[in-house]
């Protein structure tokens, strides 16, 4: 889950597909996948894809009906296993079928005896996408950066996508979905599923396995978002906290201190001295723009590559320039994330906002998160604006519980997350109870089921016969030795004063 754009960083027969996979009959309801090979981006090899029929309103069965589309990776072994790997991406907002490429890369070793299965969640990708027109990387940097300008035009959005046969923008939570979900579970003959969610994938993969429980063989949640976690109010304290972080590892750092003694006074100097004019390069059309920079501007680029141990590294560097006027660097590492343009990084908005104003929003009150001291109250504002008037769905109560779990289910968190740190992460392992486990990867950001070991650590976990032994097992001490990268000095900073 991003704050506007989450970016996940995360063999084979064509002839093998899933159709032919061993399982009950489907429901009566639910008619068998008519599967056919396609190509998508990023994966080298046919895929099956398919879609299911629902009604857009599930209390009206009869009305309106949308496609839920899905794609197949199928298994390369001609034997391959009963259970399907499941993968929930991210947002909300992000299609599962666009992050075909990555997700077989990260999730490579299953692919032997497993097909992995992803579905595009109604409102995103192919399944009636609710994206808003003016989500384009050539957008002016003074509208891209000005959260208030972004508000102005998902509002305008919104009407527009209010208008579709699809835009009773109520049917788009994440309940919904997850019975959309099992509908495409059902249409493939599968009797169990391996669920694995990142970031707000987490919540999808929750709330399967509360509805589902009995479908489920077993879970990984990976940068965890509670159902219960107020998005809005999250946001600002644990950016706060991941940026507090951040100076701290750099005053604890010889060369980090040496290069940058003055980082934390820097910081606020620089957040004192706003709004300021500048002119930066736009990073798609390479052309100078001028614009007046905020606070909140600031703050939201800072934000951005604490995502990433990697990117945040050259943080200390982008904020000393900064604090003497050189805004490029910060701007560039805020929009390095995205930077590869493409379906994988788009998001559908207006899914993004039903799913948002429909589950968080309403439970603002409750919240107990208070905004950072920087970071303050930007997205706050922002999604109070554009919920004010966006239609919301029913949820129901039971949503915000997370029961204990019979599926073993493990449960991932990046100890330098910006947005889904561990303490969202313990507080659910502790509600699912006995058969979770919780592993934190230290120096880790957001998603960490593609660094290093964790590839390993998670196949053994959902590749055991046995789940007890899955749970007994466990064995990811590996993560402990993940360093974080550290603070990056140019050349040309070495030695200056």
């Amino acid at each position: 889950m991003r704050g506007m754009r989450y970016l996940l960083r995360l063999g084979v027969l064509a002839a093998c597909g899933f159709a032919s996979t061993s399982g009950p009959a489907a429901a009566a309801d639910t008619p068998r996948a008519d599967l056919s090979p396609c190509r998508l981006l990023g994966f080298d090899r046919d895929a099956q894809c398919g879609k299911v029929s629902r009604p857009l309103d599930p209390t009206r069965p009869g009305g309106t009906a949308v496609e839920i589309h899905f794609a197949v990776l199928p298994a390369v072994a001609r034997n391959k296993k009963p259970d399907p790997v499941f993968f929930f991406a991210g947002g909300p907002g992000q299609s599962a079928i666009d992050l075909a490429g990555p997700v077989s890369r990260m999730l490579g070793r299953f692919s032997n005896r497993r097909d992995i299965v992803l579905v595009d969640q109604r409102g995103t990708g192919r399944s009636a996408p609710l994206k808003c027109d003016d989500d384009r990387p050539t957008r002016p940097l003074r509208e891209s950066a000005d959260l208030s300008r972004l508000t102005d035009a998902w509002v305008r959005c919104r009407q527009a996508l209010s208008a579709l046969p699809h835009g009773d923008l109520r049917q788009y939570t994440t309940t919904i979905a997850m019975q959309d979900a099992d509908a495409v579970r059902r249409a493939l003959g599968v009797t169990k599923i391996n669920a694995i969610g990142g970031s707000y994938g987490t919540r999808a993969v929750l709330d399967y396995l509360r509805q589902f429980p009995q479908q489920v063989r077993r879970a990984v949640i990976d940068g965890v978002a509670p159902p219960d976690m107020v998005l809005p109010m999250s946001f600002s304290t644990d950016a706060q906290s991941a940026f507090d972080a951040l100076l701290g590892t750099c005053e604890r750092d010889t060369l980090c201190q040496r290069q940058f003694p003055q980082l934390r006074e820097q910081w606020h100097a620089l957040l004192r001295a706003l709004p300021q004019e500048v002119m930066l390069q736009h990073p798609v059309t390479l052309q100078d723009e001028k614009l007046t920079l905020t606070r909140d501007m600031v703050t939201g680029m800072a934000r951005m590559p604490l995502y990433a141990p990697a990117l945040a590294a050259a943080l200390p560097l982008a904020v000393s320039e900064a604090s003497r006027g050189r805004f490029a660097p910060l701007a560039g590492l805020s929009s390095a994330l995205g930077s590869g343009g493409g379906r994988a990084t788009s998001m559908a908005q207006g899914m993004h906002f039903s799913v948002i104003c429909a589950e968080d929003m309403p439970r603002l009150e409750q919240a107990t998160d208070r905004p950072g001291a920087d970071f303050g109250t930007a997205y706050l504002d922002m999604y109070r604006k554009a919920c004010a008037e966006w239609p919301r769905g029913s949820v129901p109560a039971e949503f915000y519980q997370v029961p204990a779990t019979p599926v073993p289910t493990l449960v991932l968190s990046g100890g330098i997350d910006p947005v889904t740190p561990p303490r969202h992460g313990e507080r659910v392992s502790k509600a699912l109870g006995a058969k979770a486990r919780h592993v934190v990867v230290p120096n880790a950001g957001h998603g960490v089921m593609a660094l290093g070991c964790m590839r390993d650590v998670l196949f053994r976990f959902v590749d055991a016969d046995d789940g007890e032994a899955a749970l007994a097992q466990l064995d990811a001490a590996c993560v402990q030795g993940i360093p974080r990268p550290p603070a990056f000095v140019p050349p040309r900073v070495e030695g200056r004063s």
